[in-house]
């Protein structure tokens, strides 16, 4: 009896660690196998189970560039920067420049005398950290050590897409981070007009600024089309001859520096005595603006920057230009100056109601230049700069000038 319990314990334990046995072995089998069914497949993320933050920072939206790149941005941009001439304007303009976090070289330059309208409404970008040097000459390990989330590259106004484009794909290959370009676009044409909207649309929408950047393209076109209604019907025979001397384009110029199609004469329907010299900048003979004799001369004041009153003094000192009809009858004006890293147009627009004061008055009764000017630099900027604007210039804008 004992010899038989001795046996039947043993063949119990036996065929008990061999169920156990069979038990583990089946497990791992089974692991196994779920482990090869679901190789490859969707993450729980991936399925709505990660967390919101996670999605967040995952997600992005590809958008057509102002050059038709293709470029794939964070759905929630709040950190740009801007390269070339202008970018940072747009930017101020849609109302977005607190998600600036690096500026080039020319926003950090403490000039002795600032013609950019949007950096008097904000002196705070020129303590930003530098990503490169003017112009767009961008410094990619700079922009890396900053980490925007979104670089924006504007060519020259009329530049062509190529090297532009082509710049934005070098600069995205070194950073790894999207680069969306932009002609910068401009008011002269229809054209160019088209090119600036569109800018505008595109950089809106990157930084969530779309509705801000319809009320930027309506506000200007008002007030275009305002400018265009008050001097639409004058007779050809009397509309009043003007010339702009002086103009700045890349720093200040002398009395021979013009603009053929300068738009506050075109709005207000001026006859321009330099129209046919071109279509952008030009510089004139002496010898032509005598000829022309225009009955008002205007000059932008950013001519000052030459030393000697810059064209002013020409035309106080200058014999050949003494005689001219718009000085001998005390009919120069001085205009704020809108050339400098590119245009500020908020100061075209502004100098257009100046300009239509002086040439119509009739017309513009209702109008303080000054008081508009404050009004036109609020809409696009937030603060109303022109005493701090024309003070950079001796407060010679918007005034007649003493020869």
């Amino acid at each position: 009896m004992k010899m038989f319990s001795s046996v039947t314990f043993n063949k119990i334990m036996f065929i008990g660690l061999l169920i156990v046995f069979l038990i583990a072995s089946s497990g791992c089998t089974s692991k196994s196998t779920l482990a090869e069914e679901t190789k490859g497949a969707v993450p729980a993320e991936s399925t709505g189970i990660a967390s919101k933050d996670k999605l967040a920072e995952s997600a992005g939206i590809t958008i057509t560039d102002g050059f038709g790149r293709s470029v794939t941005i964070p759905e929630n941009t709040e950190k740009v920067v801007c390269s070339g001439a202008g970018c940072l304007r747009y930017l101020v303009y849609l109302q977005a420049q607190d998600y600036v976090v690096g500026v080039d070289s020319i926003e950090k330059t403490k000039n002795k005398i600032e013609g950019r309208s949007y950096v008097l409404a904000n002196p705070q970008l020129k303590d930003y950290p530098l990503i490169g040097e003017a112009r767009g000459k961008d410094d990619p390990e700079k922009i890396i050590e900053i980490n925007p989330q979104v670089i924006f590259k504007t060519s020259m106004i009329g530049q062509s897409s190529a090297p532009t484009a082509a710049e934005a794909d070098t600069l995205q290959s070194k950073t790894g981070i999207p680069v969306v370009s932009l002609p910068y676009g401009s008011l002269s044409n229809e054209k160019e007009e088209a090119e600036m909207y569109s800018s505008l649309r595109i950089m809106g929408e990157v930084v969530g600024k779309q509705e801000r950047a319809e009320e930027v393209i309506a506000y200007i076109g008002a007030t275009m089309q305002d400018l265009e209604n008050r001097t639409a019907d004058i007779p050809e025979s009397e509309r009043k001859t003007a010339y702009v001397g002086g103009v700045s384009i890349a720093g200040a110029h002398g009395i021979i520096s013009t603009e053929p199609a300068y738009p506050p004469f075109l709005w207000v329907n001026a006859k321009n005595a330099a129209a046919g010299s071109g279509t952008d900048h030009a510089d004139i003979a002496k010898e032509a603006l005598v000829n022309w004799d225009p009955e008002y001369i205007f000059i932008d004041i950013g001519t000052l920057q030459l030393g000697n009153e810059g064209a002013i003094g020409e035309l106080k000192n200058d014999s050949s230009l003494t005689g001219l009809s718009a000085v001998k009858n005390r009919k120069v004006y001085g205009v704020i100056p809108y050339n400098f890293y590119s245009t500020n147009y908020e100061s075209v627009l502004a100098n257009a109601y100046y300009v239509g004061k002086v040439l119509y008055p009739d017309r513009f009764k209702d109008i303080d230049p000054e008081t508009k000017a404050n009004e036109i630099y609020t809409f696009f900027l937030g603060k109303p700069v022109f005493s701090d604007l024309n003070g950079q210039y001796n407060n010679t804008g918007f005034k007649q000038i003493p020869l």
